[in-house]
């Protein structure tokens, strides 16, 4: 397992669920297991784990155990999988998102700025959408926006003016031929850095990671328990943008809605004040602590 992916900030993930031992758990993002079976340490008897993974990699990972129930699916459908197995509500549910480790050194996966491999990024591998589908056949326009809004690239035009304009004469099959195709925008000095943008607009836009995410989160509140805790780690500021403001608002953008007594109508209460971060030490020993960010909610 750790040579699939090493948890991010476990300790505090598992301290956040406040997981009782008779109680039904939901792990959205299993890849590893290793949150899992943390989670399932601190369980008893008559405790449950649902874990959700949609990548077909993750159940070389699966914990036999008869209180653990593995589901191959994204976590967008998060409450139609937890009614199915009759599981709600539920007393916490955490999520780790983005790309796990194991993911990205997966060369013929596509997601890596490392390796040469055709350009795939699929989470899950049944799915129809690959980026090379997204960089041969988007329309400049539509590139522009996903490299300017999922990648928050400067210079997102004139990236999609270039892509358009390179596949006219060869299609862009690969990792290597992206990265010759627009050589000439990367910053120097900052590629490694410029080209982490692209791909992750790119493999944002194949697996509809922003929309599933809004899902999640509201499906999130209906299948909770009062008193239910919402664990969400994630990555880069997209995600956490409409994490931080679902939990304080209710929806992810605009205020707070109130009833007519001017309480709040929001379905759940930060338990911290801001975004927990990996300690020094942590991100010493792993850098993807370096960006995680994790946000703990209580259902009201």
């Amino acid at each position: 397992m750790s040579n699939y992916h090493t948890p991010v900030m476990l300790e505090e993930c598992i301290e956040g669920l406040s997981i009782k031992p008779e109680g039904t758990y939901v792990d959205v993002t299993f890849g590893g297991g290793g949150h899992s079976r943390a989670i399932m340490d601190k369980l008893g008897k008559g405790g449950r784990l649902l874990a959700f993974d949609q990548d077909a990699d993750a159940q070389q990972n699966i914990i036999k155990d008869d209180r653990f129930e593995f589901i191959d699916q994204n976590f967008r459908f998060l409450k139609n999988f937890c009614r199915l197995h009759q599981a709600i509500p539920v007393d916490g549910i955490l999520a780790d998102l983005g790309v796990s480790s194991y993911q990205f050194d997966q060369a013929d996966r596509g997601f890596s700025i490392r390796f040469d491999a055709e350009l795939d990024m699929r989470m899950n591998q049944s799915d129809s959408l690959s980026a090379l589908q997204v960089i041969n056949n988007y329309s400049e326009a539509d590139l522009h926006r996903i490299f300017g809004i999922y990648g928050e690239i400067q210079n997102a035009k004139s990236l999609a003016k270039t892509i358009v304009t390179a596949r006219l004469t060869l299609p862009i099959n690969t990792v290597a031929d992206l990265k010759n195709a627009i050589g000439g925008l990367i910053p120097r000095g900052k590629e490694n850095k410029y080209l982490a943008q692209v791909f992750q607009a790119l493999r944002i836009e194949v697996n509809q990671e922003l929309e599933a995410l809004k899902d999640f989160l509201v499906q999130s509140a209906e299948v909770l328990v009062s008193g239910g805790r919402l664990v969400v780690m994630s990555y880069h500021s997209l995600e956490d943008r409409l994490v931080k403001n679902f939990i304080a608002k209710g929806k992810f953008s605009g205020e707070v809605e109130k009833d007519f007594y001017g309480n709040d109508q929001k379905p759940f209460d930060a338990v911290s004040r801001g975004a927990i971060t990996a300690t020094e030490d942590e991100i010493k020993n792993n850098n993807r602590a370096r960006s995680a960010k994790l946000r703990i909610a209580v259902k009201r």
